[in-house]
């Protein structure tokens, strides 16, 4: 079996790397560099046409998004490990997460951060629209701030793949400007996700 991990430090990549050691599965790594424009060489777009990270090719065949790659790093790896629920309803519930957590927090952010960012050219930024998508955010956060009213994890009470690829992105956002102690299950669940040992590894590699 050959896995290659392609990051770029300070990215959505940070997500894969947590997975793979929760894992502990074998794989290489390979650091893609930005800002000398590695994701525009030719090798790279043959794998990746986007032109972004992460990117993982599993024995030569490319999977790009962050959770596709967890989809499929849960099915092929996770069940086993106990860190992916099998087919049937739970892993439906697996896959509503990690969509969620890209598509309806992802979306709000990314439009949170296109009005607020300075690095977006100011004539391009609405102070207005920017304060729309930070209540969309917060609406979101609320959420998932019920949905774990009465359980420790998202899925099958136990910690899973899902958690992680959510975690990893809601830890981001605390760094952006908005802080989970307002939403306190949402806040413990974090720190049980993130005061994993393979988190802190993932943060060290």
């Amino acid at each position: 079996m050959s896995l290659v991990f392609y990051y770029a430090p300070m990215s959505t990549a940070v997500t894969v790397s947590w997975a793979l050691e929760e894992l502990g599965i074998p794989y290489e790594k390979v650091e893609i560099d930005l800002k000398a424009r590695d994701q525009d060489k030719r090798g790279y777009r043959a794998l990746n046409p986007n032109g972004k990270v992460p990117l993982l090719v599993h024995d030569g065949v490319p999977i790009f998004e962050s959770a596709a790659i967890m989809m499929h790093l849960g099915e092929t790896f996770g069940v086993e490990r106990d860190l992916f629920p099998p087919p049937g309803l739970e892993r439906a519930g697996a896959f509503k997460w990690l969509v969620w957590t890209n598509v309806s927090l992802g979306g709000a952010v990314a439009r949170f951060l296109h009005n607020t960012s300075a690095q977006v050219p100011e004539e391009r930024r609405s102070a207005k629209e920017g304060e729309v998508a930070r209540a969309d955010v917060e609406t979101h956060l609320g959420i998932l701030e019920a949905e774990l009213a009465d359980k420790r994890f998202l899925v099958g009470g136990t910690f899973s793949l899902a958690d992680l690829h959510l975690a990893s992105f809601v830890r981001f956002i605390t760094i952006v400007g908005f802080a989970t102690e307002r939403w306190p299950n949402l806040h413990a669940w974090l720190e049980r996700c993130t005061s994993r040992p393979a988190h802190t590894r993932s943060r060290a590699a």
